[in-house]
């Protein structure tokens, strides 16, 4: 029996059934800019040694920093930081404008107020289809454990999940 075909549009809707946490990945440019985004493509990889994935699309801007970067931190975010969430997710601003932050390893801007931050080493990439998949290996990692989570569902944020409706 041959499976139905299925458009892009049926992917991506299935896909976001699937729900997440959302983070941002910051990282500074060989020019000291500091770059950064929003991702929910997050995932643990390793305990022993402690290694993360995320993936970015291979037509991001970003693209040349994350190839070329020493580090980057993964800022799981909590459920106040929406806001930040879409700054992060938006084109053409600067997402770095008047926010306050401090350089970790490799100088890796670190943001305040997320639910956990993770910094971490430039490990590896895998390109696959229409993204690279990164993986970093953790140095540095701290959390507050009393934080509720952003979750990212059918397109939209959530502070909890929504309900089935039945």
């Amino acid at each position: 029996m041959q499976a139905a075909p299925f458009t892009r549009q049926d992917f991506r809707a299935a896909l976001g059934l699937f729900a997440t946490g959302v983070t941002i990945v910051t990282a500074r440019a060989q020019d000291g800019t500091p770059v950064g985004l929003t991702a929910n493509s997050f995932n643990s990889v390793s305990m022993t040694p402690p290694l993360v994935l995320w993936s970015l699309a291979l037509q991001a801007g970003s693209m040349p920093v994350f190839q070329t970067c020493s580090h980057y931190a993964i800022h799981i975010l909590e459920a106040g930081q929406r806001e930040l969430a879409e700054r992060f997710a938006t084109r053409g601003v600067d997402r770095f404008a008047d926010l306050a932050w401090t350089a970790g390893a490799g100088g890796a801007p670190l943001l305040d107020g997320a639910a956990a931050v993770l910094e971490c080493r430039n490990r590896s990439r895998h390109e696959e289809g229409d993204h690279v998949i990164l993986v970093g290996e953790v140095e540095q990692c701290r959390y507050r454990g009393e934080a509720a989570p952003l979750i990212f569902h059918g397109g939209r944020f959530h502070t909890a999940l929504p309900s089935s409706g039945g």
